[in-house]
């Protein structure tokens, strides 16, 4: 009798990732990631794109997929920048389940991202407006003195929200005979040293004096009773804070990193030197100070102010 030869099947690998296979890959891509501010932008992205996913029926997760999905952010009239962040996200994800296949996240690599035409505009304040918004809050409560404390510290340092909310006493230090923050571990983990204007340090000091502060945190809660609880303050606290003095002014749509945004102008209007601004606002490249500063173009005494058809007064 013959024997029959037996053929070997050929490995026919996984492509349509369930549930389990999803947050497991999810699971990689977060511990692969050293900043908690890209955990959270990533999480939430996989999130975003594993309910898509999910609702599709039975797609194989490859290159075809991950245009689709593209279109389907674009459609949604989401900005590039965010459009980018996402698919960087699902590429990051394809490289963590490649075991699935060979050629899966080479695949998906190649997926190209959405454009990006122009440059969107920042939001600045004016001068008269950082003055009125900083000394907005009541000085002679507890919370107002925090809030003057918070509102002065991101107008006049640049800082970014967790960078605030992380600022310790061991921070503020006397160097070459000027306060600073000494250094602070910002985005990326990248470390710098922020000099402190003294009108900043006299708001800290009448902050901490009131609520009667000596180690760990420099900002913490206040309670509606007026007194200081808790160790430290979220990020949602400073969000509140700036909203709440805003829409006093009369000022919409002003966040917490415009601050950040106006403190360069400020700096870079008095005459201030860019690499000295790239230092003070921790960049790494050059030209993302120049976005912040939107130099390349003017506003005030704008190109086409003057063209000479105005209308006679």
């Amino acid at each position: 009798m013959r024997r029959k030869i037996r053929t070997k099947k050929p490995n026919r690998h996984k492509t349509k990732l369930g549930l389990p296979d999803l947050e497991h890959v999810k699971s990689a891509v977060l511990v692969s990631l050293r900043s908690p501010e890209s955990q959270r932008s990533y999480r939430r992205s996989i999130e975003d794109f594993v309910s898509w996913y999910c609702s599709e029926p039975r797609l194989s997760f490859n290159k075809t997929v991950v245009t689709r999905y593209r279109i389907h952010l674009e459609d949604k009239l989401l900005a590039p920048g965010t459009i980018n962040v996402r698919l960087a996200a699902v590429r990051r994800l394809a490289y963590e389940a490649a075991d699935t296949g060979p050629d899966l996240a080479a695949g998906i690599r190649r997926v190209k991202g959405a454009k990006k035409l122009g440059i969107r505009l920042g939001n600045w304040l004016t001068v008269d407006e950082a003055r009125s918004l900083w000394q907005l809050p009541n000085r002679n409560t507890l919370k107002g003195k925090r809030d003057r404390a918070i509102l002065a510290t991101l107008l006049g340092c640049a800082l970014r929200r967790k960078e605030l909310i992380d600022l310790t006493f061991d921070h503020i230090q006397r160097r070459e005979d000027h306060w600073a923050i000494v250094d602070l571990v910002g985005k990326g983990g990248h470390i710098r040293t922020v000099p402190m204007p003294d009108w900043v340090k006299h708001t800290i000091d009448d902050w901490l004096a009131i609520a009667q502060l000596a180690h760990g945190k420099i900002f913490r809660c206040v309670c509606r009773k007026g007194t200081v609880w808790g160790t430290d303050i979220t990020e949602k606290v400073v969000w509140h804070v700036v909203k709440e003095y805003a829409e006093r002014l009369g000022i919409s749509k002003l966040a917490p990193h415009d601050l950040r945004r106006s403190c360069a102008r400020f700096c870079h209007d008095s005459g201030g030197e860019l690499e000295q601004i790239q230092f003070l606002l921790g960049h790494v490249s050059v030209q993302t100070t120049e976005k912040y500063l939107g130099c390349k173009q003017r506003l005030r005494q704008a190109v086409n102010d003057r063209l000479g058809i105005e209308p006679v007064v």
